[in-house]
């Protein structure tokens, strides 16, 4: 009997034995895909999901996801990308992914957006991820930014509502003089953070001069002291007495406040505001949304929308598959997927979204855009950023400064891009 157990025992062991050896032999036939994120724990878990189908779908490639906190990864991508390069790294779009393309650490990878059909797909996305005619990642979520209104308040000024397009700029600048007739500020931000205040600037500038002269701008191109740029002020200075007083006091969220009450009509904004919109006690009945108005007539309508991405390092290993896991994430139905998890953006425009309003206005918003802006913080280094958001801030309060302003910022335009 116990010469039959041993038996047993052994034949149990040379199967285990074997079963594992041909588990390792069918590890050891995958090919790894290495991936660097800094992925927040709700779009981690999206990402992971979705990661999970592509594996499904694709048994013989192993996708190992290594996360990092946002502050983390944007030493460690600098550090990565001259050594160790993974197969896939996470960024963002436009002149912030400039640097590492100009360094050559960011690989072409043009044939996956034609041989999936990308261009028309990814239309809105094509400007910000193209450097020297060719594109250098794939887009994967993005949000909105816009003009968030109080119904209540354009009811208490007596004045008509925004219709499905929005108003023009002539209408908004008049529309202004009769709510502060009313006691109420047209346009409330809070700058006490400096960044609210550049996506007035964004939008403005991308309406009166259009995206290529705004990435020019903040590409460091164009000087300050031109006068495209203060053409650019000139409309600011149309709406700039009716803007909240005290803004420079205030962080986004007072400001917000005031939409809330009603002591505001519009607040130029991200749709991630919503959500303190909605729990200050306004609901989709009272709150509404519109494109920036038109400013210069014929220029293409390009939108503020910060955008993700995702890039093949050129040091990596298995650029085959990690070129079909772009092609994967930029599909339609992954970002349908993935975009849901998160509460944001497919850059596909045929993807679907929601029945949020705002998700919806801001989907068909940026599917029809020309181009992406990133955000001035996003789009200009990040000492130019400073420096310029500075004196976004100090017009508003004081308008008068305006040619101390410029000449200022030109100083530091010439200081920071010679770096």
């Amino acid at each position: 009997m116990s010469m039959k157990r041993t038996g047993r025992t052994i034949g149990a062991l040379a199967l285990g034995t074997a079963l594992a050896l041909a588990g390792t032999a069918m590890a050891q036939e995958k090919r790894v895909l290495r991936y660097y994120a800094d992925y927040d724990p709700i779009p981690l878990a999206a990402m992971e999901e979705l990661i999970a189908d592509f594996e499904a779908a694709n048994p013989d490639i192993d996708v190992q996801l290594n996360n990092f906190d946002h502050e983390g990864y944007k030493t460690a991508i600098r550090n990565f990308l001259s050594a160790d390069a993974p197969d896939l790294a996470n960024w963002y779009a436009a002149n912030r992914m400039r640097p590492f393309v100009e360094a050559g650490q960011f690989m072409d990878v043009s044939d996956v957006w034609q041989e999936n059909n990308l261009y028309d797909a990814l239309s809105s996305s094509v400007a910000s991820m193209t450097i020297d005619d060719k594109q250098w990642g794939i887009p994967y979520t993005y949000y909105q930014w816009g003009i968030y209104y109080n119904r209540d308040a354009y009811k208490a000024a007596g004045v008509e509502l925004p219709g499905p397009d929005g108003v023009s700029w002539d209408q908004f600048v008049e529309n202004c003089k009769k709510f502060q007739a009313a006691g109420i500020d047209c346009l409330t931000t809070g700058t006490k953070a400096l960044w609210p205040g550049a996506g007035i600037f964004d939008y403005l500038s991308l309406r009166t001069n259009g995206y290529d002269w705004h990435m020019k701008l903040t590409g460091g191109e164009i000087p300050w002291t031109d006068e495209s740029v203060r053409k650019v002020f000139a409309e600011w200075a149309k709406i700039q007495p009716y803007i909240t007083k005290d803004h420079a006091a205030l962080d986004w969220q007072d400001a917000a406040s005031l939409l809330v009450q009603g002591k505001a009509a519009h607040y130029v904004m991200g749709n991630f505001a919503v959500g303190v919109f909605k729990e200050g006690g306004m609901t989709n009945e009272n709150l509404g949304f519109m494109v920036f108005p038109e400013i210069t007539p014929g220029i293409p309508r390009a939108e503020e929308a910060p955008t993700d991405t995702i890039h093949i390092p050129s040091g990596a290993k298995n650029v085959e598959d990690a070129k079909k896991f772009l092609a994967f994430v930029a599909s339609a139905d992954a970002q349908t997927k993935l975009n849901a998890k998160i509460g944001q953006l497919p850059t596909n425009k045929y993807s679907t979204v929601g029945d949020d309003p705002f998700i919806k206005a801001g989907f068909e918003s940026l599917s029809t855009a020309s181009a992406l802006a990133q955000f001035f913080d996003r789009d200009a280094p990040a000492e130019m950023a400073k420096v310029a958001m500075e004196g976004f801030q100090e017009f508003m309060v004081k308008p008068e400064n305006l040619d101390r302003i410029l000449d200022r910022l030109e100083k530091a335009r010439q200081r920071i891009y010679k770096k």
